[in-house]
């Protein structure tokens, strides 16, 4: 009887030690509250950051393709304006065979338009220039007075083209005839004179004065020189023909 109650009561001591006894896990949570529980730490891991996909191989930038530049149309072909067409011109000064010396320039413009092949190659107002090929005073007495002229450039919209044109020549004829008449009807005339006022020696005076005065008419009527005076139209002709470009 004794030993089954002394069997009960260290049953009931035991009972109520393990009933006072606090888990194990949960003493440790007391120690330590702030960590968390086991599983808990284990499921709060942080994941693992992901790897940053690749970026995508750029593609390369094309340049654009820029259409091809169509080729300028060619030129017009050019005008010709053919050997013996004639141009006249309107010279800006006066020219002389007595003043003007060869190789003298002048310039002038074009009165009339000068067309070939329906178009106009040389429009009228174009400015020419030119030089003075021969240049001879006439002599009072004898010779003959001469001016030749010949066009060297012509501008067309400021383009200079050169040109080779026929010589326009002008000659003053000697009045040598002339003089000798004039010049033997003044002796004629002063020995007539002389004649009827002195006889024989006055004659022969007379028709010396008279001589002498003839000469100096004969001369003074021979004197005249190949005058161009300015803004005069003179025509000279191609004796080249002329390419003008468009």
């Amino acid at each position: 009887m004794k030993s089954l109650f002394a069997t009960v009561s260290l049953l009931a001591i035991l009972a109520t030690c393990g009933c006072n006894k606090k888990p194990e896990s949960n003493s440790d949570q007391s120690a330590n509250p702030s960590a968390p529980p086991a599983e808990q730490t284990s499921q709060a891991q942080p994941a693992p950051e992901p790897t940053p996909a690749s970026a995508p191989a750029s593609t390369p930038v094309t340049a654009p393709v820029s259409a091809p530049v169509p080729e300028p149309p060619p030129p017009p072909p050019p005008i010709v304006v053919p050997s013996g067409t004639a141009i006249t011109v309107r010279v800006s000064q006066g020219l002389s065979s007595k003043t003007s010396q060869s190789g003298t320039p002048f310039t002038g413009v074009v009165v009339n338009s000068v067309s070939a092949g329906g178009t106009v190659a040389i429009p009228a107002s174009s400015t020419v220039q030119g030089t003075v090929v021969t240049a001879k005073a006439k002599g009072k007495v004898k010779g003959e007075g001469v001016l030749e002229l010949a066009l060297t450039q012509v501008t067309i919209k400021g383009h200079a083209y050169p040109l080779q044109t026929s010589v326009w020549s002008q000659t003053e004829k000697g009045k040598g005839k002339r003089t000798a008449a004039t010049t033997g009807g003044g002796a004629a005339g002063g020995a007539l004179i002389g004649g009827l006022a002195g006889g024989g020696k006055g004659a022969a005076i007379g028709a010396g004065i008279g001589a002498a005065a003839g000469f100096i008419g004969g001369g003074m009527t021979g004197n005249k020189q190949v005058e161009v005076p300015a803004e005069s139209a003179l025509t000279f002709t191609l004796s080249e023909s002329l390419t003008i470009h468009r």
